[in-house]
């Protein structure tokens, strides 16, 4: 007994041979569709659990801080490699170090960087040692400013240099003197009182460098 054809619901007759085909080809196309959308999600899965990883796994916690710079030990060296003292700004509270080192060129260079150590402090102060340098040496550093006057601080004579109304990069004021056969300038961006009160801190290593000569 042969077997007869299915009835389709909805045809209310058996599929041709050609509607067979079709609904096996929407079949699979339905099908392949389902599995892309399922490898979608797992791959989305899996970059989340890598990214959330590492995330996870980053450490914690504040940054530490900068160790701080030896000024004296590096003076030392300077000294030894100069043959002459080379001056050490003292950092009280208010000042934190931010570089020391010895700058080569034509000219050799002692400088400590300082800066306000309070976070809601800005501006910088550059003591600079230029080594057998007088006061020609001065606009190197300052755009080709020369001094606009002088300044008598603890009994002792110093170029004023005020860039305020032209500033060069961030310097707007300076105060310069002659130590021996050096050249002690400092520059920067804090106030005229600020830099005239570090100048007064270094009377007695200026004096030292005097009598040095």
């Amino acid at each position: 007994m042969s077997r007869q054809p299915r009835i389709v619901a909805g045809l209310g007759r058996p599929e041709t041979a050609q509607e067979t085909a079709d609904r096996k080809a929407e079949s699979s196309r339905v099908y392949r569709s389902s599995q892309t959308f399922r490898n979608l999600i797992a791959a989305l899965i899996v970059t989340v659990a890598v990214v959330a990883v590492v995330v996870l796994g980053v450490p914690r916690g504040d940054v530490p801080d900068r160790p701080p710079i030896d000024v004296a030990r590096i003076a030392s060296e300077v000294e030894t490699s100069m043959q002459r003292p080379a001056i050490v700004a003292e950092a009280d509270d208010y000042w934190r170090v931010n570089a020391a080192g010895l700058e080569g060129g034509a000219t050799k260079v002692w400088t400590i960087t300082l800066a306000p150590a309070a976070d809601d402090e800005r501006g910088f102060i550059r003591v600079a040692q230029a080594f057998d340098a007088d006061v020609s040496w001065a606009p190197q550093v300052l755009g080709g400013a020369a001094p606009s006057g002088e300044k008598t601080i603890d009994g002792r004579t110093w170029d004023e240099f005020d860039l305020s109304s032209r500033p060069t990069g961030n310097i707007t004021y300076a105060l310069g003197t002659q130590a021996g056969p050096d050249y002690v300038l400092l520059y920067g961006s804090q106030s005229p009182q600020a830099t005239a009160e570090l100048a007064e801190s270094l009377s007695a290593q200026i004096d030292d460098l005097k009598e040095a000569e």
